[in-house]
């Protein structure tokens, strides 16, 4: 995964890992103060001080003999707060930036990916998002932008904003991430290939980039490729079969 910290891409697990240590000391006091308040809700009365200090300790000797249960409930949690962000602002996910979008237009299922031209595990998705757009008649992929990996990146994105605008994102896409790296050769070459005549204001690629660096913070992303499907957010090249099962289960809801 490419880190949005700009830090090197296989920095991304040690990010997270940092975030979910320092959730989790504040999760286990949730954990015990949700049970002394199921306790108090059970009974029908306030949990008296004894009370409240014995349920302290049963959860506390619970999770050190069962750490394990930490980590599952943290992603819970995440994934839950994840589900709230999308679904307060689920249009502006699923809204393409004019043509940045493949497949059905009236999807039952959207699949969104933040995504950079500089960053190889992008590319290295491709494939599984042109196999999953292939086999699957009713969904929808929105691609928005998030150069986060220099330059390259953000001088990409304005010429693939311009591509959406003209309709021809799809092309222009494929054949950037053919080409390789971002650099400035590469970026007017596929301009070329594909043909790109139309154009995005400064001011407009700002607000569209800005945009997408809010909806990918609140869905905690550190890094792309970050996919948004249903409720669910997923990081990193995680693969046809992951994709594809996150789509059956946005479609089972």
């Amino acid at each position: 995964m490419a880190e949005i910290s700009g830090e090197p891409r296989g920095a991304a697990e040690g990010s997270s890992s940092a975030w979910r240590k320092s959730l989790g000391a504040g999760l286990v006091g949730l954990l015990i103060g949700g049970a002394v308040v199921a306790l108090a809700t059970q009974s029908g009365r306030l949990s008296s001080d004894p009370d409240r200090e014995r349920v302290e300790r049963i959860v506390r000797d619970y999770l050190l003999a069962h750490p394990e249960v930490i980590p599952e409930a943290i992603e819970k949690l995440q994934q839950r707060q994840f589900a709230q962000a999308i679904g307060a602002n689920r249009a502006a996910y699923e809204t393409p930036f004019a043509g940045a979008w493949a497949g059905a237009k009236d999807g039952d299922v959207v699949l969104v990916e933040f995504f950079d031209y500089a960053c190889g595990f992008c590319r290295q998705s491709n494939p599984d998002i042109e196999r999953l757009l292939k086999e699957d008649d009713n969904l929808k992929v929105v691609w928005r932008e998030l150069p986060v990996l220099g330059p390259g990146s953000e001088a990409a994105a304005a010429v693939s904003l311009a591509a959406a605008r003209g309709g021809d994102f799809g092309e222009f896409h494929d054949t950037l991430f053919e080409l390789g790296r971002p650099t400035e050769a590469n970026i007017a070459k596929a301009k070329k290939a594909v043909g790109v005549t139309a154009t995005v204001s400064p001011a407009n690629v700002r607000a569209e980039l800005e945009k997408n660096y809010q909806l990918a913070r609140a869905v905690g992303a550190t890094g792309t490729p970050t996919f948004v499907v249903g409720d669910q957010v997923l990081q990193g090249a995680v693969g046809y079969e992951a994709l594809k099962t996150a789509i059956g289960e946005a479609r089972a809801k």
